[in-house]
């Protein structure tokens, strides 16, 4: 029986990413107060928050820092906008934060409300750019399968996900997707990682020629699959696809919305995976999620272009209300000041040991054919028969009941597609939460055990 509150839900919301025919009958979870790495229930009930929200809330919950960081801006400024050349101090110094940060060379900072907005603003500007430079048949972009780039048309577009296109008439034209580089799913037998990323490469080089060089304007990539599935690329990955990218004159765009700001134990995933982007997408923990703001990095060349293009049209037209909030930015630059002041990317470096070292242990639970991560973020995946990597049938949701278990055990973590479970908790945790974290998850995959037995399931 539903709750007042839980009916209330059922009956007004419509929740992201969701089975809305099956939420009819079990209703939400409805927390109300979080502090630290714990959120709580309408019940009073702590959970763990093992997905840091939505890969986000890196800061954790109740940060005191952040709320006055809001309220005096809000005091102050609670609004004013970028358009027509307004501005503010906030965002004017969170820009230059953010290009001292980046670890490419960053001429401009475009500001969006979040990362879908920040990779549809990617799309439309690569082909601004094109136009700018009179190749308006260089207009292609390459993603990924299982690359996770947001919701938006566009930004679906780029995402490699079935779920984000079936029945929504996407991906739009011209819009590509590459191998995904999962290597214990798409290596062949033996192969390696070194040798695996050198065939991904070729294979990308192959669809850039078979698609003309001309007709191909960019590609994306997040440092580490978030969305599809929490996966690491294969080593040599980034190193062995950039020169192709380069011989072609593509793009190289890194999604950073997830990877940013200290999930991999660097300030951005790109120096963890050493890729050379020419820009980056972020959001998220940029704020500790504690207010919507994303953006782009703008470099030189991409600048120019965008002031010819002025020029020649009278405008810039592209931007939306709350891009560069005030409230948002100032929330933004205390975040980072709480970064680097207590350490935080170092502490991430210094956990993500102990971190991984518990992740791989449950490699040895008989569910879990691989478990592998980098920095704080991993994905374990459930298999029916280990040797053979065969899965469960999809239907049967394993996954999903394996996250319902580790819910019950008061652990918050998130299924994704091919029976993935994420495990991403906010960068504060300590030491002593991380093996609580593992601990309550080891119990759901022994539940989740118990319950494939009761019901007989057997591999797909």
């Amino acid at each position: 029986m539903l709750s007042n509150l839980a009916t209330r839900d059922v009956e007004t919301l419509i929740h992201p990413y969701t089975n809305l025919a099956a939420f009819r009958q079990t209703g939400p979870l409805v927390l109300e107060r979080g502090h630290g790495v714990w959120v709580y229930d309408t019940d009073g009930r702590p959970y763990l928050e093992g997905m840091a929200g939505l890969w986000c809330t890196s800061l954790g919950y109740s940060n005191e820092e952040l709320v006055e960081a809001a309220r005096e801006q809000m005091a102050r400024l609670p609004f004013t906008h970028l358009f027509s050349g307004r501005s503010h101090d906030p965002a004017i110094e969170l820009a230059e934060t953010l290009k001292e940060l980046a670890p490419i060379p960053v001429s401009k900072v475009f500001f969006t409300s979040s990362g879908s907005e920040a990779n549809d603003t990617q799309v439309k500007l690569t082909w601004y750019l094109n136009n700018a430079l009179g190749r308006p048949q260089k207009k292609k972009i390459i993603g990924r399968h299982k690359g996770y780039h947001g919701v938006t048309v566009a930004s679906a577009s780029l995402t490699g996900l079935t779920a984000n296109h079936a029945d929504w008439d996407l991906p739009l034209p011209g819009f590509l997707h590459a191998a995904c580089p999962h290597h214990y799913r798409g290596a062949e037998p033996g192969e390696t990682e070194e040798a695996y990323s050198a065939r991904l490469a070729a294979e990308l080089e192959e669809m850039i020629l078979r698609e003309g060089p001309e007709t191909v304007a960019a590609f994306i990539a997040e440092p580490v699959m978030g969305a599809g599935g929490a996966i690491v690329p294969p080593k040599g990955y980034f190193a062995a696809i950039e020169p192709v990218l380069a011989r072609y004159d593509v793009r190289f765009i890194a999604d950073e919305v997830i990877c940013g700001f200290g999930r991999l134990g660097t300030w951005f995933g790109s120096e963890a995976m050493g890729m050379k982007p020419h820009s980056l997408s972020f959001a998220k923990a940029l704020t500790s999620a504690y207010m919507p703001l994303g953006g782009v990095t703008v470099d030189e060349t991409l600048y120019q272009a965008m002031q010819d293009q002025s020029r020649k049209i009278g405008t810039f037209g592209h931007g939306t209300t709350y891009s560069g909030h005030p409230v948002a930015s100032a929330v933004a630059l205390k975040t980072i000041e709480i970064y680097k002041r207590d350490k935080i990317i170092e502490g991430v470096a210094e956990k993500a040991p102990h971190f991984q070292r518990r992740l791989s242990a449950l490699e040895e639970h008989p569910l879990v054919g691989e478990a592998k991560g980098l920095g704080l973020i991993g994905g374990l995946e459930i298999v029916a028969d280990k040797a053979t990597k065969r899965q469960y049938d999809p239907k049967a949701g394993v996954a999903a009941r394996c996250v319902a278990f580790a819910q019950e055990e008061g652990l918050i973590v998130r299924f994704l597609t091919g029976d993935r479970v994420a495990v991403c908790p906010p960068l504060v945790i300590r030491p002593d939460e991380i093996d609580t974290l593992f601990d309550r998850l080891g119990t759901a995959l022994d539940r989740t055990q118990a319950w494939i037995r009761e019901q007989g399931l057997t591999a797909a």
